[in-house]
């Protein structure tokens, strides 16, 4: 079993205890067992059921387009690192910790997963239809609005860009091939551990504030510090494990406020408590939606295209890795379908120093990792061995189809000469995908022209950034 049908089990196996644990102080807010039926029944639920299995879909999609169209999107982490510097690394070395980092490991897999799941049964259990429709779409959309983040503004995680830091989540052996397989450790911006977290507290802040009541006085105020305090520690976790970078934490909080207000202002609706949902809707207001909204999405559209043309300009000049003395790195080739095959160039970028590199399937790699870090020697021994000169190219050839590869690299040089080695990788998966890329993008950018319109109208009229009444009901006032 891997980690994540680990991690699912025990949530499921402590569902139970987790919903009594936090309505112990008030037992009145728990739906009798007899009743789960018809309250998932009539409140809809099993819906929420579905777009869980849609979340996951889309997901998949996402990650497919990931590789291929990145001859063409690159990355931006070196522009990222410019910024930030070494900043990350010295909070990993200052809490370096073997219990710590299996503490971290865990959490950053089991309470995302108990965060995205538990607190939609949870709402569900005590009676609140309201939230428990908010935070499923929390996930659904803020994941949405990720996407074009993730395919056109790829940055490296940190433990593959600074050099000397080590790759505390991503070496761990036993979960290794789960997160090679889900993966593809080039979108650390913006974070989704900050994110749909943050989502939540801010549905709940929204949702309590349009109610006029505070939040310490709200039934829930103890399920939303633990959420709070777990993003706390989830901020020090991406961190601290060599996955993200500073900069995606105001980004995914940015990104979790979005998709929040755009929940929070949709879900009346969506439950028709205004009437239909069609309700109010004239050919003035359509247009003028379309007008606003349209031109916003273009202009982001326009953004990503303009990042795209710097990046394919730039190809010949773009750094895939850092690799710090007797630094392991390593870049994930997904599967691809039978009869095709991955063209790799492999570029050491450095004058005299002669880099190796082992390709070896990633079901076949857990060994090179089972203590927490890539162990050379045991790669050699796994994969097949080759030599990149100084300032020189190699090509490999994955024809492997269906099974996914690891490119692992080294530099041999020792820590007492200090010498960086800079790696470009460029893979061409023979796809053309970018057109898909674009149209899995849209949702988000018209999300996002929705909320500042949204906002803007709002502010016109004199009315609270919270309130989610529907606009023709302001001008009956």
């Amino acid at each position: 079993m891997d980690p994540y049908q680990i991690m699912m089990g025990l949530i499921l196996l402590l569902t139970p205890f987790i919903c009594w644990f936090f309505t112990f102080h008030n037992p009145s807010m728990r739906t009798p067992f007899k009743k789960w039926l018809q309250v998932i029944h009539n409140q809809r639920y099993y819906l929420h059921a579905m777009g869980y299995i849609v979340i996951i879909r889309w997901k998949s999609l996402t990650d497919k387009l990931n590789e291929p169209i990145k001859l063409k999107t690159g990355h931006w982490t070196e522009m990222v690192y410019s910024l930030e510097g070494n900043f990350t690394l010295h909070v990993q070395e200052f809490f370096l910790n073997d219990s710590l980092t299996a503490f971290l490991n865990f959490h950053y897999l089991f309470i995302y997963l108990f965060l995205i799941y538990v607190t939609t049964v949870y709402f569900a259990y005590t009676g609140d239809r309201d939230m428990t429709d908010k935070v499923t779409m929390n996930y659904l959309l803020i994941y949405a609005l990720a996407v074009p983040y993730y395919l056109f503004f790829n940055v490296e995680v940190t433990s593959s860009w600074i050099p000397g830091m080590e790759s505390l989540l991503y070496h761990e052996g036993w979960y290794s091939v789960f997160y090679a397989t889900h993966d593809p450790l080039d979108n650390a911006v913006p974070s989704l551990h900050v994110a749909i977290p943050f989502g939540i507290l801010l549905l709940n802040y929204l949702h309590v504030k349009e109610k006029g009541g505070t939040m310490k006085e709200w039934r829930h105020y103890r399920y939303h510090i633990f959420i709070l305090l777990n993003t706390i520690l989830f901020i020090f976790t991406i961190l601290y494990l060599g996955i993200h970078w500073f900069i995606d934490i105001p980004l995914g909080m940015i990104i979790g406020g979005i998709g929040a207000l755009f929940i929070h202002h949709l879900q009346p609706r969506l439950r028709n408590d205004h009437g239909s949902f069609f309700k109010g809707f004239t050919t003035k207001k359509i247009r003028q939606h379309l007008l606003v909204e349209g031109i916003i999405t273009l202009l982001l559209l326009t953004t990503i295209l303009m990042a795209v043309q710097v990046q394919t300009e730039t190809v010949d000049e773009r750094v895939s890795f850092q690799l710090g003395p007797d630094d392991s790195r390593f870049e994930i080739i997904q599967k691809f379908d039978p009869g095709k095959q991955v063209h790799s160039n492999v570029t050491n970028l450095h004058d005299s120093i002669t880099m190796e590199i082992v390709v070896i399937m990633v079901d076949l790699a857990p060994p090179i990792m089972e203590n927490g870090s890539i162990d050379w020697n045991i790669a050699r021994e796994l994969g097949e061995v080759y030599t990149v000169e100084p300032e020189s190219t190699i090509q490999l050839v994955i024809d492997s189809p269906m099974v996914f590869h690891y490119i692992m690299m080294h530099n041999p040089s020792s820590a007492d000469t200090g010498d960086v080695i800079q790696v470009r990788i460029l893979n061409d998966y023979h796809e053309d995908l970018m057109g898909q890329a674009i149209f899995l993008s849209l949702a988000s950018l018209w999300m996002t022209g929705f909320v500042i319109n949204r906002i803007r109208r709002l502010k016109k009229y004199n009315r609270n950034f919270y309130d989610s009444t529907p606009s023709h009901l302001w001008e009956q006032e």
